[in-house]
């Protein structure tokens, strides 16, 4: 069942969660990611870019990426490590939730998409104010790399677990479902086998592809 929204995290978590290094702060981006990379040319938007790997792998590729966070100790430290690799990365502090109300000057639309670990925090309805944002700022045709917690994943540590079947009724509408994949994310080595599965937290990776 999905997990209750009055349980779901909240910006103090995340920020206590930055104040060292959250368990999905690897180094490098995420092995689903680089699955597809092939696939992603163009312009990016990295939604819930934390400290901006995803973002620099992307831009190293030589996509055009724009990343974001709610949080400015994680954008800021993106920011450092785009400097360090010498790469050309915007990275912004925005909440995910204003994409669809954004102000004009807000203007750019995005060939690709990608969001590792931003949609499982969020309850049924502002999953629902996000998709259609992302809706708004894709190009037609865009697609969305989606990475989420499963609720295949044992326990209740961590972010809220994510049915195949939310899924596919979130996107319901305006979107194309290409693919959904049992996989796992991509954690630090010391949180596999202790606070998530040894493989690493069970997750879907979905392509989602807008109409």
């Amino acid at each position: 069942m999905p997990t209750p929204e009055k349980t779901l995290p909240n910006r103090e978590s995340f920020q206590r969660g930055y104040e060292g290094r959250p368990a999905w702060d690897i180094e490098g981006p995420q092995p689903n990611l680089v699955t597809i990379a092939d696939r992603i040319t163009g312009t990016l938007l990295d939604a819930g870019c934390g400290t901006g790997e995803n973002a620099l792998f992307f831009a190293s590729r030589g996509c055009s990426v724009t990343g974001f966070d709610f949080l400015s100790a994680p954008v800021q430290r993106a920011k450092e490590k785009a400097a360090i690799r010498n790469l050309d990365v915007t990275f912004l502090v925005k909440d995910a939730l204003t994409l669809k109300d954004t102000p004009p000057e807000w203007s750019a639309k995005f060939d690709h998409a990608i969001d590792s670990g931003l949609f499982h925090v969020f309850s049924d309805a502002d999953q629902q104010k996000y998709i259609a944002g992302l809706h708004r700022v894709l190009k037609p045709g865009g697609h969305l790399y989606l990475l989420c917690f499963s609720d295949a994943e044992p326990g209740v540590q961590g972010p809220r677990r994510i049915p195949k079947q939310l899924l596919l009724d979130q996107f319901a509408e305006g979107w194309k479902m290409e693919s959904i994949t049992a996989t796992h994310f991509g954690v630090r080595n010391e949180f596999r086998g202790e606070v998530y599965s040894k493989e690493g937290p069970h997750a879907w990776f979905a392509i989602v592809r807008k109409m």
